[in-house]
């Protein structure tokens, strides 16, 4: 094993960690302390496992393997998840919850430099969900590296709270308009986080050597940036950004490509609220993504949602109702700072990226939406020749 070394998201890459769908299940999450009564739990975990079919599985594992074959084939190690029965319950004082899969292993995994840094999610269903890679990073461990683990939430209360005043009437914006019409008339759902505790998942941090910015949003709290900015010390600078993206992750409004060119989604980004990080950097605004795949918004119809209304039913939440926004598929990865493996769906943005003389390798990947979570999503860079720079000053 080599040690862990990753500063940014461009350098030549040479060990990467890729997601697994071996076990794919949708959550159950009781919000109540004891015990759940055994038949409705057999009663929810039936209906479950019958959201995840075989073929689905089966489908994301082989566009997951088909994207570990060509970073092998770039000559980058690549490392799988051990995944474990997510249909297991785990519980605390407050609440009991299964878990989903182990497809998107940098929601919570933030590798800077030499550090891995676990982060706390708000969402219940992910409480173990780092320890399917701690395989891979006791492994590692034999070269060293320092590994920081955020202190686990209580949530023993409401997290995620309204996003608007009232909590039911919305403003609608350009982007809501854009992706309605991207995904047949469907919204983001969207939350704010409380301050309560420390909450964040590891996506919305974006890395650039010294300085890493922060998207305060549904998926990250202030008092998560706080506590980074503590840890990480003073050599690195953690900036906040805010009003770029309500949702969620960062990666799918702002990935940078190599020193001085970031890609900026222009459904969120403009001129007048682009990180101020960013001044001196060429900005390659994009927006014209693919719509969400029929195939999936059926599937997510048809089959996510009942399934997901059956368990509320039975008092149970469940992360089946969630989908990726039209925009995962801006969702990339870099091998190099002149080369990035793109969905092979989102032509335009590949001739975007060659025209700004990139070499682009395109992949497929049919379930991004319904995974909630693109190519970049699903990788996590652990070595790259990358050494610890300033670009910004």
């Amino acid at each position: 094993m080599s040690r862990i070394n990753s500063h940014n998201e461009w350098d030549a890459l040479k060990e990467a960690v890729v997601g697994t769908a071996t076990g794919t299940v949708g959550t159950l999450t009781w919000r109540k302390p004891g015990p759940i009564p055994e038949r409705l739990f057999d009663q929810g975990i039936a209906i479950a496992k019958a959201a995840s079919p075989q073929w689905y599985v089966d489908e994301v594992a082989e566009d997951l393997d088909n994207l570990s074959s060509i970073l092998r084939q770039f000559g980058v190690v690549v490392h799988r998840p051990e995944p474990f029965d997510f249909s297991a319950l785990c519980a605390t004082p407050f609440w009991s919850t299964t878990s989903n899969n182990l497809y998107n292993v940098r929601d919570l995994n933030l590798v800077v430099g030499n550090t891995v840094v676990e982060s706390p999610s708000y969402g219940r269903s992910r409480l173990y969900e780092t320890a399917g890679l701690y395989p891979i990073w006791y492994r590692y461990l034999e070269e060293g590296f320092r590994w920081i683990a955020a202190p686990k939430p209580l949530l023993n209360y409401e997290a995620r709270l309204p996003y608007f005043k009232d909590g039911v009437d919305r403003t609608i914006t350009d982007e809501d308009v854009k992706h309605r019409r991207l995904s047949d008339g469907r919204l983001e759902t969207l939350h704010r986080l409380a301050e309560k505790e420390i909450l964040f998942e590891a996506a919305t941090v974006l890395r650039m050597g010294k300085d890493l910015l922060f998207l305060v949003s549904s998926s990250g709290n202030r008092l998560a940036l706080n506590w980074l900015r503590a840890v990480l010390g003073d050599e690195y600078t953690v900036h906040e950004t805010s009003d770029i993206y309500r949702a969620g992750h960062i990666d799918s409004t702002v990935m940078c490509l190599r020193p001085g060119l970031v890609l900026l989604n222009s459904a969120r980004v403009n001129e007048h609220n682009c990180p101020g990080i960013f001044k001196a950097w060429d900005k390659l605004y994009f927006e014209e993504v693919e719509p969400i795949p029929q195939a999936e918004l059926e599937f997510h119809k048809h089959v996510r949602e009942p399934a997901a209304m059956q368990l509320e039913s039975l008092g149970f939440q469940s992360n089946l109702r969630q989908m990726s926004s039209p925009w995962i598929g801006m969702n990339l990865l870099s091998l190099d700072p002149s080369t990035v493996i793109v969905d092979e769906r989102q032509t335009r943005l590949i001739r975007e990226l060659e025209r700004h003389k990139f070499t682009v390798i395109p992949t497929r990947m049919r379930h991004a939406h319904t995974q909630c979570g693109g190519i970049h999503c699903a990788t996590l860079d652990t070595v790259r020749e990358s050494k610890l720079e300033s670009y910004f000053d």
